[in-house]
């Protein structure tokens, strides 16, 4: 397999770049683009079986099951973020192995619902926060403990849009190649 083709496979809707300058229509795409992951998430992998869902996406990643978990444990982690750059100055985050959670029992073996739910529950909170936030509240930061990165909250809201959107195309991407559904 050449190297453009298994960075195609990684990377199918290229890596996150942030504008030079954020405005409110990107936030508001964005935050559209989380509001609606649950739904879009949820309607694209129903009709999957675990012999589906237990296929790497590309060779040598995940399968679809662990990427759905791994969604919403990605997820959950970021809300958090959000609330700890609000609450405090400059938070220095919790970094997270996402490789070794991929690794763990439940991310391989339990039922994609959960996730689903979490994601559900927890996109809901976010867009209900993100929504309600000032645009000097979007410019607070947060530290990234590896290499000392400040991350404002905007890009942030970028960047997870941009996560959501990344997956979605690596399984239905998975979904195509293997004509399981017809997938846009």
């Amino acid at each position: 397999m050449k190297d453009s083709h298994l960075e195609r496979l990684k990377y199918p809707i290229g890596h996150f770049q942030a504008p030079q300058s954020i405005t409110e229509t990107h936030i508001s795409e964005w935050i559209d683009v989380l509001a609606s992951l649950p739904d879009t998430l949820t309607a694209l992998v129903k009709h999957l079986d675990d012999e589906q869902l237990d296929t790497p996406y590309r060779p040598g990643g995940w399968t679809l099951r662990q990427t759905i978990h791994h969604m919403a444990d990605s997820h959950h982690n970021s809300y958090m973020r959000f609330k700890w750059a609000l609450t405090e100055d400059g938070p220095l985050i919790k970094a997270y192995d996402e490789k070794a959670w991929a690794e763990l029992f439940d991310s391989q073996t339990a039922p994609i619902e959960l996730s689903l739910l979490h994601l559900r529950a927890v996109h809901a909170k976010l867009v209900f926060l993100l929504r309600g936030l000032h645009r000097d509240q979007l410019k607070r930061i947060f530290i990234h403990p590896e290499d000392r990165s400040k991350t404002p909250l905007d890009e942030n809201i970028g960047r997870y849009a941009w996560h959501s959107r990344h997956h979605l195309a690596h399984i239905g991407g998975l979904m195509k190649r293997k004509g399981w559904a017809k997938v846009q």
